[in-house]
């Protein structure tokens, strides 16, 4: 068949493909996620002037001293600082309905009882809170920077949470620091890499422990007795940067993540109503002007938030427009270098003529119009109330007309401005998704090839020279489950509640494969059917029941978690145990890790053959998972892991046995295992000739590579079983166990379906399997559902790389697990049509073993990342772009890492093992000759 593609040339397209994929998903990714365009520099005196009213130049600024610096501030601003020091309180994940109530209602008598100072100065007026909403990525460090700058951070901060570097925008401690401020800080380290040397006494705490509930807390509460009887600071450490789901997760873009606490205590203000005082909503990028003003400081320069109007309740009437005046000139300058040519005539400068002052006007027309339209009715009226000098006081309706057009351009261009921060370049991302295409049409391409080449060869092997191809329900239903995937993408209630469609996929097409082993019992052959009906029905037997075994683990792991975004609260496995008690999860727990270790060797002891290695082998997994045993028995009490040095190390111990375990028998085992003449010949059956050495020989070298692959795919597959009861939460140790059994007995039933199924549509199935898996484990299309706990067990120090791999290895457990089982599978399927191993092109072999376990989940998931790239195109305008689209891809992209270190894994592994087997059997040839 000279048409064919060579091994070689398989290899190359399909690095290719992979290739061009890789450039057109960072093509898109960093168009579509942008880096946030920022304003260079820190605002200084020119802050107190009109846009583009030059009489005051930055350069006076660093010729000052501090307190020189700061008593002009006061002087330019006209508003005496409200306060000289400052207590900024950041409390993680404090959902703001614990403090504040939701929906009108206070909160429960029990929440209430538990801050009762807290509510007391609320109840007394001496507090004023707020429900701060937080926009998405609701994680520390962007909702940090959001406090103190007032900027909206990228989308993909969200990655770089967990590497934080310096602040280079203009933000607040800046500004403090450069007035001559002493700040302390105690707490969370974040703090001090966005902030380094601002701090004249600082204790940070690496905040990533999050099992740990109780050490950064200390950390804070030990310092501030001594701190508070101290009077050499300006600003020290009531806000939370976020809430939280109520498994306590965050990161997402729901109402329990959003809802922040703002809690401003000590003003003189008006407030005694408790409602009044609880009931307020805000923006979290709205504090930064706020205490900006308060304190006497420029407003950073890249701040898109409004100043909160009841904070100063305390001020003039005068000075309280003065204050929404520079917050309008600090957004005026950032919309005029976001809309170069922006510019609202002379009177920024000039001041109103009396003509102009009855000059309000509807606003319409394009934006900037709109813009300079807003801002002049406001400094109009202003303007107007300001020259009623004699009779302010009667006017107040002109004061609240002057307040309301103020309100009115800064929400106008708050808004704008956040969302400007997300335009994206569409003539990149198309460029992006042109490359992703052109990677998709080659990997469907040589797919489809492959399918080709084995069609012909077992047409050609089984004389079926008539027969036409024939589409099969289970063939023409993973084709349909493509489109099915496809059309759901473009529905975001479909993407928040992907879990079923996979969960309805992996279940019917099982169904389809039970419907198929009923109808089409195993071929007898030549010998006939009554020869061989026994075999066939114990066959049938062990088919039927590998596949019901199959169904039921499905159904019961659907159950297990009631996953998604809007359902989370429906009952569940999960959450009928955790009902129970924890002792309870800790018998399942225990119950799993043994029937796991229990049935993974069983399995290994199927192959009888090689037992010294399988006995070697099976001991090394032994001792592993009796030390997760002994890990899971000691230290974890259902929730909570100690961070103990002992803890850690046995850990470490775990990771180094499953590694060197792990990676010792995938180098080792195909030098080990031997070719002896008897075991040649006992080899031989069917398909072989007693009178062609060549032939026993070459068999030899196929059951050795068959032996050889099921015990590295084993390992592969237990090993990484062992390490997910390590990592995973508790309750995921039972989904962890039915993994595995969906996976072995998949294998039973497709090692005895022959050739009755196309080999795409058995990797396809554990491909969907995998998928199912996925979210049966707790994960949903949220960044709230990533488990960050889980990422940093055995680690003794912070480190973004290792956290972000266990992270990565958590998160895809089960996809990983069923990829990592292409190398068993390829052990334990029908190779009858298989080219021999040393033919012309012995090279067609590995070609053929591999082509499929390796191009389905490529081909797959290529099709669903072009398909989801270019609908999030069409939505990226769609109101729910940055909470339910863009996450949904994040996950996306991550899929695809998995399926591109999964498919290498397998294809190293395999081709590694057959040249090492090839070339031994070569030597041991020329040695024969020799002899």
């Amino acid at each position: 068949m000279p048409w064919l593609l060579t091994c070689s040339k398989l290899t190359l397209f399909t690095i290719a493909g992979v290739a061009i994929q890789m450039v057109g998903l960072s093509i898109f990714v960093f168009g579509f996620f942008p880096v946030k365009p920022t304003l260079p520099g820190h605002s200084g005196p020119e802050s107190f002037q009109a846009p583009k009213c030059n009489s005051i130049q930055n350069e006076t600024e660093r010729d000052l001293h501090p307190h020189h610096l700061g008593s002009l501030y006061k002087e330019l601003s006209g508003m005496p600082p409200a306060f000289d020091r400052l207590i900024l309180m950041v409390i993680d994940g404090l959902p703001a309905e614990l403090v504040l109530g939701k929906d009108g209602k206070p909160p429960s008598k029990a929440l209430m009882e538990a801050m009762p100072y807290t509510q007391s100065l609320l109840a007394n007026g001496m507090a004023i809170g707020y429900h701060a909403k937080a926009a998405p990525p609701t994680v520390t460090m962007p909702r940090l920077k959001a406090m103190v700058s007032g900027a909206i951070g990228g989308f993909l901060d969200v990655a770089l949470n967990f590497n934080t570097q310096a602040m280079l925008d203009d933000n607040l401690l800046d500004q403090f620091f450069k007035i001559g401020w002493k700040m302390v800080m105690l707490g969370d380290e974040t703090w001090l890499k966005l902030f380094p040397g601002l701090f004249i006494r600082h204790d940070g705490v690496s905040s990533f422990f999050v099992k740990d509930t109780v050490q950064v807390d200390q950390n804070v509460s030990r310092h501030l007795g001594h701190e508070l009887n101290k009077d050499d600071w300006d600003f020290l450490v009531v806000v939370s940067d976020h809430g939280m789901t109520e498994s306590g997760n965050h990161g997402g873009s729901s109402y329990e993540e959003t809802d922040s606490l703002a809690l401003f205590i000590g003003l003189n203000n008006d407030i005694s109503d408790y409602s009044s005082s609880t009931h307020n909503i805000i923006y979290q990028v709205d504090i930064a002007p706020t205490l900006a003003l308060l304190f006497g400081v420029p407003i950073p320069k890249n701040n898109v938030g409004v100043l909160i109007a009841e904070i100063f309740g305390y001020l003039a009437d005068d000075q309280q427009l003065k204050a929404l005046e520079l917050n309008s000139w600090q957004l005026l300058r950032l919309l005029q270098a976001q809309m170069p040519g922006l510019s609202c005539r002379n009177y920024l400068c000039d001041g109103f003529s009396d003509d102009q002052e009855s000059k309000i006007t509807k606003c319409s027309g394009s934006m900037g119009k709109m813009f300079c339209c807003l801002y002049t009715n406001a400094a109009l009226l202003q303007n107007s109330w300001m020259s009623k000098e004699f009779s302010r006081s009667k006017s107040k309706e002109d004061y609240n007309s002057a307040v309301t057009a103020y309100y009115e351009f800064l929400r106008t261009a708050s808004e704008w401005l956040s969302r400007s921060a997300t335009d994206k370049p569409v003539s990149l991302l198309t460029l992006g998704i042109a490359a992703m295409l052109m990677s998709c049409l080659i990997l469907l391409s040589l797919l489809f090839n492959m399918c080709k080449e084995v069609y012909i060869r077992e047409k050609y092997l089984f004389d079926l020279e008539s027969a036409t191809q024939t589409w099969y329900l289970d063939e023409t239903f993973v084709l349909g489950v493509i489109l099915i995937l496809i059309v759901s993408m473009v529905s975001s209630s479909m993407v928040e509640e992907e879990q079923y469609i996979w969960h309805f996929v992996a279940s019917t097409l099982n169904l389809l494969l039970l419907r198929k082993a009923i109808q089409c019992p195993p071929c007898g052959g030549a010998q006939g059917l009554h020869t061989l009906s026994k075999e066939q029905n114990k066959i049938s037997c062990f088919r039927l029941s590998s596949i019901f075994v199959v169904l039921v683990s499905g159904r019961i792991l659907r159950g297990w978690h009631q996953g998604g975004v809007n359902w989370t609260n429906l009952p569940d496995i999960s959450k009928w145990l955790e009902q129970a008690g924890t002792d309870n999860i800790k018998s399942i727990q225990l119950v799993s890790c043994l029937l796991l270790m229990t049935l993974s060797l069983y399995v290994l002891l199927l192959l009888g053959s090689n037992k010294k290695f399988v006995l070697v082998i099976g001991f090394s997994f032994l001792m592993s998972g009796l030390l997760v045993l002994q890990h899971v028995t000691k230290h974890q009490d259902g929730m909570f892991v100690s961070s103990s040095y002992s803890t850690t190390t046995l850990v470490q111990i775990i990771y180094a046995t499953l590694g060197a375990s792990t990676f010792g028998t995938v180098v080792a085992l195909p030098w080990l295992v031997s070719f002896s003449i008897s075991e040649m010949c006992s080899n031989q059956d069917l398909y072989m000739s007693t009178s062609a050495p060549n032939e026993v020989q070459n068999k030899s070298l196929m059951a050795k590579l068959r032996d050889s692959l099921y015990i590295i795919g084993w390992t592969y597959i237990s090993c990484w079983c062992i390490l997910q009861l390590l990592l995973q939460q508790t309750i995921n140790s039972m989904p962890i166990l039915l993994l595995l059994v969906q996976i072995f007995a998949s294998m039973l039933y497709f090692s005895y379906s022959a050739l009755h199924h196309k080999p795409w549509v058995e990797v396809a199935a554990f491909y969907f399997l995998g998928m199912a898996g996925h979210f049966a484990l707790g994960n949903s299309n949220s960044l709230a559902t990533i488990d960050v706990a889980g990422a940093f067990i055995g680690i003794s120090s912070h480190s973004t790389v290792l956290s972000g791999i266990l992270m990565f290895m958590i998160t895809y457990a089960s996809p990983m697990l069923f990829i990592l089982s292409m190398v068993m599978y390829i052990s334990v399927k029908e190779t009858s049509y298989l080219p021999s191993p040393f033919s012309a092109d012995s090279t067609q072999l590995l070609k053929i073993m591999l082509g499929f376990p390796c191009l389905v989940p490529l081909g797959l998931n290529s099709i669903l990342l072009t398909a989801y790239t270019i609908i999030l195109l069409l939505m990226r305008n769609h109101l729910f772009v940055w909470s339910v689209f863009s996450p949904k891809y994040i996950y996306v992209c991550t899929t695809t890492v998995c399926v591109y270190v999964g498919v290498s894994v397998v294809a190293t592994t395999v081709t590694y093992t057959y040249l090492v087997l090839g070339f031994r059997r070569k030597m041991q040839g020329e040695l024969s000759h020799q002899q």
